[in-house]
């Protein structure tokens, strides 16, 4: 059997390693949102699919017979597409996703839909930390007039969709220590995230219930039609099922 597992997350690396020397055919693949991904210890193609067809040529010639999806919690056209064309292949999928997170005593969290939604919810001369994602910095346009820092993982190649935004380059893992030097020091007032849930992500939220800082949580979309796991052991479990 070859494994098609879906990956760019922490605990697609952890289920890569854990699968390595299991015997099973791996190719992961990777979307290719950042320029120098660390290496996985099995068969990797970077880049996206192509479009439905494109993934469509890949599952029949590299024989997949399963697809794990350890993509990001907010992936959902990829997950979406992937359940959808699994189910009319016939092709065992399952979708890893991580526990969101919930507020702790102190939190100062307010849930919205949509990027949208935040406008309404920040003054104006506010300094907003906008720990999103490259990809949705556009649907962030209303939030023109205040001060935008957008944090990216790699320098950025084209400037800012709006006026009044600035990059903040930075690569995780981050301390809780690290990210409330970095909100003093850029005079934060509102962070804006999305519930990606996981530990990796956790630093920033801590830091901001340390700081008294309101934060706008975008809920997740809805987890597909298929099997859903929800850590590392059960995806590896779920792999020897099949």
């Amino acid at each position: 059997m070859t494994l098609l597992l879906l990956a760019g997350t922490g605990e697609a690396k952890r289920i890569a390693w854990g699968l390595a020397d299991s015997g099973l055919r791996v190719l992961a693949s990777l979307a290719g949102a950042t320029r120098s991904p660390e290496p996985l210890p099995v068969p990797t193609r970077i880049g996206g699919f192509g479009g439905e067809d494109g993934f469509r040529e890949v599952l029949a010639a590299e024989n997949i017979r399963a697809v794990l999806d350890a993509t990001h919690p907010f992936a959902d056209r990829i997950s979406d597409r992937t359940a959808r064309i699994c189910a009319q292949l016939g092709l065992p999928y399952a979708q890893l996703i991580r526990p969101a997170w919930t507020p702790q005593d102190g939190d100062d969290w307010t849930q919205i839909t949509t990027p949208e939604d935040a406008d309404p919810l920040v003054p104006m001369g506010a300094t907003v930390f906008l720990a999103t994602g490259r990809q949705t910095v556009a649907r962030f346009r209303a939030l023109e007039g205040r001060r935008i820092l957008v944090r990216v993982i790699d320098p950025p190649t084209a400037p800012l969709p709006f006026e009044g935004g600035e990059f903040v380059i930075g690569r995780p893992p981050f301390s809780v220590a690290s990210e409330v030097a970095l909100f003093e020091g850029l005079g934060v007032t509102h962070l804006i995230t999305k519930n990606a849930g996981g530990n990796g992500g956790r630093a920033k939220l801590d830091a901001a219930r340390i700081l008294g800082l309101p934060v706008l949580m975008i809920a997740r979309p809805a987890p597909t039609t298929g099997v859903v796991v929800t850590s590392v052991e059960e995806a590896l479990a779920w792999v020897k099922q099949q």
